[in-house]
């Protein structure tokens, strides 16, 4: 019997190879034609989540969620804000930040690569009995709450 264990090192090798590679975002071009940079689009998540927290989102907090440096951060939030996708608002705790918030085109732009992705992920998930299904999606949570509290 294989090492549970092993089996999920495994897994998120193959899962950290693959968005090396862009796959989703190849598959996503092909599929729908669309070209939104992924690095925006990852800002865009970053954006989403403070929202879903009540938390401001700062060029910094953007940076840390989504590891990058504050030069490369800047610049890719200067891109979705260039795109239209995000705007700047004085932070109204602190009026030296600048708090980042999505605009109408970046929720459309989110919602659009949510039912892309989900889209992928059901058809990946297709084949598998309803049971199986729900239990991937509640560990896979589980297994990313857990590590998120150790590696923040």
């Amino acid at each position: 019997m294989a090492d549970p264990v092993v089996e999920v090192e495994r897994a998120m090798i193959a899962i950290r190879r693959s968005l090396g590679r862009r796959s989703l975002s190849k598959l996503s071009r092909e599929r729908t034609g669309d070209t939104v940079d992924q690095a925006v689009l990852g800002v865009l998540d970053a954006v989403e989540e403070c929202d879903q927290r009540g938390a401001a989102c700062t060029v910094t907090s953007v940076g840390h969620a989504l590891t990058l440096d504050q030069p490369r951060a800047s610049r890719i939030v200067a891109r979705a804000v260039e795109d239209g996708f995000l705007r700047r608002e004085a932070d109204q705790r602190d009026g030296r930040k600048a708090a980042l918030v999505l605009t109408d085109a970046g929720r459309v732009q989110l919602d659009r690569m949510h039912r892309f992705r989900r889209a992928v992920f059901a058809e990946v998930m297709g084949d598998w009995p309803e049971a199986d299904r729900a239990a991937f999606g509640r560990l896979l949570g589980k297994f990313a709450t857990r590590y998120g509290e150790l590696s923040s």
